[in-house]
């Protein structure tokens, strides 16, 4: 099924040049510019290189976005889902069994913390969620059938940072196999693979997207890793409408730029709110005062567009919401425009609240995924719906 396909004529090409470039379909009929879409779900088996089928996961547009996800991720394969929670349910799925033990971060995104505590019972897979999110805490909770160790850096919603290098060692000396949910940095700002990490997955829904309509997830590997991965997959479905990838590849081409804009903005943001008298606390890797701000700026590239914060116990977390004008209290993350959400009443709502409390996230918790606006326009923003509820 799989081969290695992240090759590419240019030498060591750059961010924006991949994003644009790789992964495009070749239009061999009329020569356009862009590529062209094959919405067909049925195609020609006799006489044919490849016997193409929607579920198989290797309709044309499929083929080609794919080429262009392992040449951002610096792997030799990847795989395109129907959502982000396809992708790693697919990917657990294809290295855990009956009788098996993974080992999770505790400060993971509410979705597939649920997946874990609801599916994995069924199952008869054993789990077990970290005490902390240092090496030392993962190396602790290794079993003897321990198969897949998983991390999530920077973490939904609290930004915290694990340390990438030392987990693939880890899971090198170990003989297990390592993942990470790479969504909040994208490829833009952190390439995990570099640092020996086994399997990078995505909500494509985010940064791979861009522009808050499209529903996709990603994962990138080995050839033999996502050769497993096929292998699971195509039993369970889970595999994307060829027009969702067309607009997908089409949203990519300037996630470089998008991104890098993103970033900027929350570097600026983050400095700002830690100034303000009706700021309790900011969570963002970028600032020095961030624990872990010497090892984010080690593994990331740029430290990314999302940030949390909490407001003094003056201000209602809620109200401050519905008070916002430019910026939308919108579920999701990662658009062009900038967004808040309440992690308790969204992202974490499957979490009980113990559960919420074990890794920090309280009521009062506001995410804030920054977009491309100008950076004064999001404060002036921020500062009437203080005004406006004080």
């Amino acid at each position: 099924m799989f081969k290695c396909i992240c090759e590419m004529k240019l030498k060591n090409p750059g961010l924006n040049t991949i994003c644009t470039h790789v992964g495009e379909v070749p239009d061999e009929q009329f020569k356009g510019a862009i590529s062209p879409i094959y919405l067909s779900s049925s195609y020609q088996f006799m006489d044919v290189d490849v016997k193409r089928y929607p579920r198989y996961f290797n309709t044309p547009n499929q083929e080609y976005l794919v080429k262009k996800i392992a040449a951002l991720e610096s792997t030799e394969a990847a795989m395109i889902f129907a959502s982000g929670m396809a992708a790693i349910s697919h990917m657990f799925l294809a290295f855990l069994k009956a009788g098996d033990h993974i080992v999770v971060q505790n400060t993971l995104y509410g979705g597939t913390s649920n997946f874990i505590r609801e599916e994995f019972p069924k199952l008869n897979i054993e789990f077990t969620f970290t005490n902390g999110y240092t090496v030392e805490d993962f190396e602790a909770a290794i079993q003897p059938n321990t198969k897949l160790i998983h991390i999530e850096t920077p973490s939904n919603p609290l930004l915290t940072i694990t340390d990438i290098e030392a987990i693939a060692k880890l899971g090198k000396q170990k003989n297990i196999v390592t993942s990470i949910d790479n969504t909040f940095a994208s490829p833009v700002n952190q390439n995990p693979a570099e640092f020996g990490i086994d399997l990078i997955m995505h909500s494509a829904t985010k940064y791979f997207g861009g522009h808050s309509d499209i529903c996709a997830g990603a994962v990138a590997g080995s050839v033999a890793h996502m050769e497993l991965i096929w292998n699971v997959s195509k039993n369970y479905g889970g595999s994307l409408s060829d027009f969702t990838v067309w607009m997908l590849e089409r949203s990519m081409k300037t996630m470089g730029l998008r991104v890098k804009a993103q970033t900027k903005n929350a570097n600026k943001m983050a400095k700002w709110l830690t100034k303000q008298p009706f700021v309790k606390h900011v969570y963002y890797p970028g600032l020095k005062t961030h624990p872990e701000h010497k090892l984010a700026k080690k593994q990331m590239k740029g430290f990314g567009a999302m940030l949390s914060f909490e407001l003094e116990d003056a201000f209602d977390s809620d109200q401050f919401m519905k008070q916002l004008q430019l910026i939308k209290a919108s579920i999701s993350l990662a658009g062009v425009e900038s967004t808040v959400l309440s992690p308790t009443q969204t992202s974490h709502a499957l979490l009980t609240p113990e559960q919420r409390a074990e890794v920090g996230i309280s009521d009062g918790l506001i995410r804030f995924s920054l977009g491309i606006e100008e950076i004064k326009d999001l404060k002036a923003d921020i500062k009437q719906a203080i005004s406006a509820i004080k």
